[in-house]
């Protein structure tokens, strides 16, 4: 197995709300199908679907809390780190951990959508982000 990752899926409680809270974020649907969105996501792909039937086709008991899974969104710099959580809130998220300084070194803060979807926005110093969003390990300079 490669060392990847290609799609990752967000089960949702509802989908015309989920739609609304990515559509709040600026975020266009590459395929929006009756029960399934499909975002490209820089070399990935996100999915919106409904979490009792992603719970039914993955085999797994749903308990309804939180899985466990922090996505992460990282930006190139501390402020684009405050507006990006302002934007969330504004779009109907919950702020978990406003935009602050870490023990690691970067500066980072923590939003929920409406179904509970853990989002780290992170400005990571030691990092690089590139013009396409792309996030590599290390620093270019």
């Amino acid at each position: 197995m490669e060392q990847r990752v290609s799609l990752v899926t967000l089960g949702v409680a509802d989908l015309e709300r989920a739609r609304a809270f990515y559509a709040g974020l600026g975020w266009t649907p590459a395929q929006d199908l009756e029960d399934v969105v499909f975002y490209q996501a820089g070399g990935m792909v996100v999915a919106l679907w409904d979490r009792a039937s992603l719970a039914a086709d993955t085999r797994v008991a749903d308990s309804g809390g939180w899985g466990g899974i922090t996505l992460a969104h990282n930006v190139g710099s501390p402020a684009e780190v405050d507006a990006v959580l302002a934007e969330a809130e504004g779009a109907g998220g919950q702020v978990r951990r406003r935009g602050a300084a870490t023990g690691w070194g970067g500066y980072s803060g923590i939003f929920t959508d409406p179904d509970g979807n853990a989002w780290e926005v992170a400005h990571n110093p030691f990092w690089t982000v590139t013009g396409d969003g792309a996030t590599l390990l290390g620093t270019s300079g």
